[in-house]
């Protein structure tokens, strides 16, 4: 298993959120902006995401929302291609979670991730992004590995 390091700004909001302080709760707020999978059949499928690029934002995610739009979801933005690991810790809502490469190409695919669990779910190679949509999305419309995203993140 890998390892992670997170910086301390960073861990301190994750610790913060692990145990439910209430000021780190809500804390950030989130952009929105139209993204497009379009699959490898040549169907486009249109989500309306928030972004989550800033660290706050990243540790905080979907977290203790109660429900999101069939067609939304929260793109995670990382400066550089990296291992990522993520949790469902205090997320309510299952997810499918996609792992994205520089050039928008989905390289992995967690579906029906399970609220409020602790297991480490973890990008099969280096990501540059993680999209997080409603469980069962990619299964409904047939997203599959190889598929691509159309987004001003991946020029």
């Amino acid at each position: 298993m890998r390892k992670f390091f997170l910086p301390m700004p960073v861990l301190l909001l994750v610790m913060a959120l692990w145990t439910g302080d209430a000021v780190a709760q809500g804390a950030a707020s989130f952009e929105r902006s139209g993204l497009i999978i379009e699959t490898a059949q040549g169907q486009q499928h249109r989500f309306d995401v928030e972004m989550a690029v800033t660290p706050a934002q990243q540790a905080q995610g979907l977290m203790f929302r109660q429900q999101m739009a069939p067609e939304a979801g929260m793109l995670f933005l990382y400066d550089r291609p990296q291992g990522v690991a993520m949790w469902m810790k205090n997320t309510l809502i299952p997810l499918d979670m996609f792992f994205i490469d520089a050039k928008g190409r989905i390289t992995g695919i967690e579906e029906r991730t399970v609220p409020f669990s602790t297991q480490t779910i973890e990008s099969p190679g280096l990501a540059s992004a993680v999209l997080e949509l409603n469980a069962g999305t990619a299964e409904r419309l047939g997203i599959r590995v190889g598929d691509r995203l159309v987004h001003p993140a991946f020029r």
